[in-house]
């Protein structure tokens, strides 16, 4: 039996900054794993759509306008894909390495939002995910697997606006520290 089209899709943010050099010998391994792992991520269940330059992914692709920050965006079925795919196999080997090639950053670097089925975010649309989750913690507009929102529109809140009613406790903290497991570039 086929499955109803989702109305939503999972968009998904990551951006780190970079230690060296991409051509350093530093982040030789690095390098060399991004067509593989990305050929992974294209063929794995869920996975829908991800950024990619002339080069075949997002390395030069600028974001926040710092030449030291890449970004990771895509889309997938739903977190149950993402999550499949970020910790199995070789992804789960360059997670467990990524403080050799990234500095640990104290603020949100991930972050997750649904999208109508067939919308393809843009950069500056991942930005401004990632700056609404710093400063109002996860809510439906931005959230992360740790505290997800089911599929749906969620909206933004304005500049200064309180955390809503049904934020966690730990939503603040969670906007403003390294998310342990969730900073990953591939």
């Amino acid at each position: 039996m086929t499955q109803p089209k989702a109305a939503y899709e999972l968009a998904q943010v990551n951006i780190s900054r970079l230690q060296a050099p991409l051509d350093s010998p530093q982040l030789k391994d690095f390098v060399d794993a991004l067509d593989p792992v990305n050929a992974v991520a294209d063929a794995a269940d869920g996975f829908v759509w991800r950024l990619q330059s002339d080069e075949g992914n997002a390395t030069d692709v600028s974001v926040f306008g710092d030449d030291w920050l890449i970004i990771n965006l895509t889309v997938w079925r739903d977190t149950n894909a993402l999550t499949a795919f970020m910790y199995q196999g070789q992804h789960r080997e360059l997670l467990a390495r990524r403080n050799e090639w990234f500095e640990r950053i104290r603020e949100a670097m991930t972050a997750l939002w649904w999208v109508p089925a067939g919308h393809r975010p843009t950069v500056a649309e991942a930005e401004e995910r990632l700056l609404h989750l710093r400063a109002h913690g996860a809510t439906e507009y931005a959230f992360t697997l740790r505290t997800s929102f089911p599929p749906g529109p969620g909206e933004a809140l304005p500049t200064g606006a309180p955390l809503p009613a049904a934020a966690p406790p730990q939503a603040a903290a969670e906007a403003t520290r390294t998310l342990p497991g969730l900073e990953c570039p591939v």
